[in-house]
């Protein structure tokens, strides 16, 4: 039986190894990737780069330093609305950029480009504008729009291998030693007095620990966060007993927005472990989600004994969390924490997605 156990556990690693190497060298060879027109931090970057090749255009042709504020306020007047418009016709027409294949996809955005610059072009023109200068608009789009593109799918691939890496190696330091082994004694416990609860716990168990080493490339549904959350403190609850309280407030929360993988259970895994183990009374962990508009709101809220190394212990997974939610939303997304009269607070701001990829 153990030679069998251990040929299973050998061919289920090297698969593992399989898909991480296929993994690894597809990665190389992916597709051009497309920003993500609907974010902030693209439109950002965006105005920032034309505007500053804008400024080095009326450098390139400026004669006296004195007229040079007015010649990139004029060249200003005319890109700021190019660049407004395009990024609003491409934000509104992402889904359906996405369903591209990304060749198309890229053409379509420079021909988007290139449609925006010449509506401009023909609206801003004097009339005795000779036919040939009149097709200067588009060009000078296409050629911004191929070179931000180039530039934003080289910063991903750039990017891309090392939150691949610091992915893997959160997930593994994710899974604490102390919440598996606490966990097994919590249901050894109870397995003779409750076999039944015993055997459920372990299920619970399995299937935490099943989520917890998928893949965490794409966002999830909401409600699968709060469903694995549920399962995590069901069992910290057979550890901790009445100690442990929970309170959710998730009436207004909506179930299909898309958030990042695990980001709620090492929240309340260190809300217990820095927060309510460290108490002597019982202590209540309070979970709110709400949607505020276009946006979700997300707030933790938990005890901590004063003096306690509450805010070392949570500095890995918040930094962790922080991280993802920015590769995720960019600069979209908000986290904060706070000290408020003896408890500690996590606040989450982020877009409102559901459905497809972000």
């Amino acid at each position: 039986m153990g030679s069998i156990r251990e040929k299973g556990r050998d061919a289920g690693e090297s698969r593992r190894q399989k898909e991480l190497d296929a993994e690894s060298r597809g990665q190389s060879a992916s597709p051009a990737r497309l920003p993500d027109f609907r974010n902030m931090g693209v439109w950002l970057r965006i105005l920032l780069a034309v505007n500053l090749g804008a400024l080095a255009a009326a450098l390139a042709r400026n004669r006296e330093l004195a007229q040079l504020p007015r010649e990139f306020a004029e060249l200003a007047a005319f890109v700021e609305p190019v660049v407004l418009g395009s990024l609003t016709l491409l934000g509104a027409a992402q889904r359906r950029l996405e369903r591209l294949a990304p060749p198309a996809a890229m053409v379509a955005v420079v021909v988007a480009a290139m449609a925006v610059a010449q509506f401009f072009g023909l609206l801003f023109a004097p009339m005795f504008e000779s036919a040939a200068g009149l097709w200067r608009p588009a060009l000078w789009a296409a050629l911004a729009a191929g070179l931000l593109l180039a530039w934003f799918d080289l910063r991903w691939r750039a990017h891309s291998p090392a939150v691949t890496e610091a992915r893997l190696m959160a997930l593994t330091a994710r899974i604490r030693p102390h919440f598996f082994f606490n966990s097994l004694n919590a249901v050894l416990g109870v397995i003779r007095s409750d076999p039944r609860r015993a055997e459920a716990a372990l299920e619970e168990l399995s299937d935490l620990f099943r989520v917890l080493m998928r893949d965490s490339r794409e966002l999830v549904p909401l409600s699968e966060e709060i469903a694995l959350a549920r399962q995590y403190l069901e069992l910290e609850k057979l550890r901790l007993g009445d100690r442990l309280r929970i309170r959710w407030d998730i009436e207004s929360c909506p179930p299909d927005a898309l958030v990042p993988p695990l980001m709620l259970q090492p929240l309340l895994e260190n809300a217990v472990y820095h927060g309510i183990e460290r108490l002597e009374s019982p202590g209540e962990i309070a979970i709110r989600v709400s949607r505020q508009g276009d946006r979700v709101a997300f707030e933790l809220t938990n005890p901590y004994a004063p003096g306690s190394t509450h805010q070392a212990g949570n500095r890995m997974a918040l930094a962790n969390i922080r991280e993802r939610l920015m590769l995720f939303f960019d600069l979209e997304a908000q986290l904060e924490t706070a000290e408020r009269a003896g408890f500690y607070v996590v606040s989450i701001a982020f877009p409102y997605r559901r459905g497809g990829k972000p």
